[in-house]
């Protein structure tokens, strides 16, 4: 996997996989037409946000089925022709929808198996390098989906097996069956409550790869009351709870914190943000999101920031 100039590595908790500490997130690239959607996008910006990561040394993408309703998974699958040697597939399981887009949570076992087949096809490779349940539900299936998980690696069809959004109890209900290579809860200066399971995985060797360590975005400048509220319709956090009140005001004061830490080291509002989720020894590696090869280059420059310890102790007061 290639190495870009700053860039720092760590390997995935009991995986062999050495992964850069910044990698690329895909939610926002599955374009409209779904409940989740950040509004239009251009496949061809997509294509080029994986290639300008893959220049500054990012090695890994994390998707899901579920972004877009497959159109991130395909669009990905385009981007990484020629390339597959040079990038880790992280992606999930557990989210299906029907014809109208609606979306349900199964993991029945010939569901789970049929998705990871899905998302074969859709990305056009034959092993995935990190398969995740995307969400613990509903909890009673999440043995049999770790069971049908098991059964996909014996098969050669993907190589390690993650969790997303499980807590520390549910994490030790299918560690017992087999390893947890990773977790991947939502961790940012706004949302710090997953760091509660971190003893969990540090002492069972399971990596952690948080998302949206930017809070969607809310913590990386760009973002006032004025603007929060001119979102695209088909952009959901029109709707999200994190751009208004309380939410919102705090989101504003911790920018206001990183602005001269931001300036002094000539980056982004969004780079400290990321850097604060980094600075915790437990995090294997953020995920962040890029809309376009800007956005990818911008993102890398986190992986090289370390913040002082007043720093941090403003960040965390």
């Amino acid at each position: 996997m290639g190495a870009g100039e700053n860039m720092k590595y760590k390997k995935l908790g009991g995986s062999n996989l050495e992964i850069s500490t910044i990698g690329l997130g895909m939610f926002a690239t599955g374009g409209e037409g779904w409940k989740f959607a950040w509004g239009p996008q251009d496949d061809n910006e997509t294509i080029n946000a994986v290639n300008a990561s893959l220049d500054c040394g990012i090695n890994w993408v994390d998707t899901a089925p579920a972004y877009g309703l497959g159109h991130a998974e395909t669009v990905l699958g385009k981007a990484i022709k020629g390339k597959r040697d040079k990038l880790y597939i992280f992606t999930k399981c557990g989210r299906v929808w029907d014809d109208k887009g609606d979306m349900s949570a199964v993991l029945d076992k010939e569901s789970v198996i049929k998705e990871c087949d899905d998302s074969l096809k859709r990305l056009d490779i034959d092993c995935i390098d990190l398969y995740q349940i995307h969400w613990p539900q509903p909890d009673e299936k999440i043995e049999e989906a770790w069971e049908a998980i098991c059964d996909l690696k014996k098969a050669g069809k993907i190589k390690y097996a993650g969790v997303s959004n499980f807590n520390g109890a549910q994490m030790k209900r299918v560690q017992d069956i087999a390893p947890v290579t990773s977790l991947q809860p939502p961790y940012s200066l706004m949302r710090r409550e997953a760091a509660v399971d971190f003893k969990f995985c540090e002492e069972n060797n399971i990596g952690i790869i948080v998302y949206s360590p930017m809070a969607k975005g809310l913590l990386s400048g760009k973002y006032n009351k004025d603007n929060v509220s001119a979102f695209a319709e088909t952009d959901h956090r029109k709707n999200d709870d994190m751009f208004k009140g309380d939410n919102l005001e705090k989101a504003l004061r911790l920018v206001e914190l990183m602005k001269p830490m931001a300036v002094i080291r000539g980056c982004e509002v969004s780079n400290i943000a990321v850097a604060w989720t980094l600075s915790n020894s437990a995090v294997t590696g953020a995920i962040c999101g890029a809309r376009s090869a800007k956005q990818a280059k911008t993102n890398a420059v986190s992986a090289d920031i370390t913040l002082t310890r007043e720093e941090l102790n403003l960040l965390n007061s």
